[in-house]
């Protein structure tokens, strides 16, 4: 059997990280199944999806950690906008992405942070629960808010 839903995320300013633990065992308990997997993967390439501890402190180290290791001050090339090609096939060509570019963000150490960090979890479902640690939550960091974000959630496995 397989089991699909997303869920969509308000996140907040700057770099942001969400349990999303209770979602997902929700899903899980609705999809009946027993014994199987469940995926869990951002659609954005400035959401990470990560299992850890969730814990104020340890999520403040968390945004201090990976912004020293990708400033967001540094001159990356992705947040030179002008110099940015965009795709062959945008509607209305080259100077309606110049106008959207300007709608961008400069965001390129919000990208190497995602990364760094992963997109997808995959946690396995024995006796219709998610076999994590006891201290382990499912974390949605988004290193680029305020923003909605969604999450794909599918479950594969037999009842």
């Amino acid at each position: 059997m397989t089991h699909y839903e997303e869920i969509e995320l308000a996140t907040d300013h700057g770099m942001s990280v969400f349990d999303i633990t209770p979602e997902i065992e929700a899903i899980v308990s609705k999809s009946g199944c027993k014994e199987g997997t469940v995926t869990v993967l951002s659609k954005h390439s400035t959401l990470s999806i990560s299992i850890n501890e969730m814990e104020g402190r340890l999520c403040d180290d968390i945004r201090q950690y990976f912004l020293t290791l990708a400033p967001p001050n540094k001159p990356y090339l992705h947040n030179d906008l002008d110099y940015r090609v965009g795709p062959e096939d945008w509607a209305g060509g080259d100077e309606a992405w110049r106008d959207f570019r300007r709608t961008q963000p400069v965001n390129t150490h919000s990208h190497l942070i995602a990364m760094m960090l992963g997109t997808s979890e995959c946690i396995p479902i024995s006796e219709g629960v998610m076999k994590k640690g006891k201290y382990q939550s499912i974390l949605a960091v988004d290193v680029d808010g305020p923003k909605t974000r969604g999450i794909a959630v599918q479950i594969t496995g037999g009842k």
